[in-house]
């Protein structure tokens, strides 16, 4: 997405492209947030639930180190010399990429909902009152951006660009979650985007790294 053919970040297409999410985040808390969620969220279903809870942050991230654990084991086993490059033996693995992407668009996450604290829709079913308040520790006020958008699109983006076959299963995929965080009241769509922009760039920054060092 941010990528050049060089594997260098294209800080220009990284600029517009935070350009037009800021312009979708404010479109959406000044217009339409509310119809569209009043929409969409006519559709929550047995389905989305699943989908909410299979994609979770800490499920990526989980999987994601499981699997990290289980390359580092394998190849400890089947080399003599693995200590000699461990670092560079682990970093070219698609777990490590993947958990790397997770964790970078995580972390940077979960400083943001405690900065920016948007209350959660359910205020807005239960008492019509929609708002901002900046550093609240309750998850109720963690709406912004979604965690699952973060995740699952710097997961999917990864897995990618890591399977270029796979692409438009996982630009789907990644889609379909950040849609369902919706459909299940437990986010606004411009929580969704601005979720879905971090995590696109949290792998692109994977990616350029990890490239710049091989």
């Amino acid at each position: 997405m941010f990528i050049t053919r060089e594997n260098k970040l294209n800080w220009s297409r990284i600029l517009i492209g935070a350009t037009l999410t800021v312009a979708l985040v404010f479109g959406g808390i000044f217009g339409f947030d509310i119809p569209v969620f009043n929409f969409l969220h006519r559709f929550d279903c047995v389905t989305c639930e699943y989908i909410s809870e299979i994609f979770g942050a800490k499920v990526w991230l989980v999987v994601s180190l499981i699997a990290l654990c289980v390359f580092y084991v394998r190849k400890f086993s089947h080399s003599k010399n693995f200590f000699s490059d461990v670092y560079g033996r682990v970093k070219n693995s698609y777990a490590f990429m993947v958990f790397a992407s997770v964790f970078l668009a995580s972390f940077v996450g979960v400083i943001l909902k405690v900065l920016i604290g948007r209350a959660r829709p359910v205020f807005y079913e239960a008492l019509g009152m929609t708002g901002f308040f900046p550093f609240a520790r309750d998850w109720a006020f963690h709406s912004m951006p979604s965690g699952h958008a973060m995740a699952s699109f710097a997961g999917l983006i990864m897995i990618g660009m890591l399977v270029p076959r796979a692409k438009w299963f996982t630009w789907t995929l990644a889609i379909v979650i950040g849609v369902s965080r919706v459909c299940v009241g437990v986010h606004w769509p411009s929580d969704v985007i601005l979720g879905a922009f971090i995590g696109m760039v949290a792998a692109d920054i994977v990616w350029a790294i990890v490239a710049r060092d091989k």
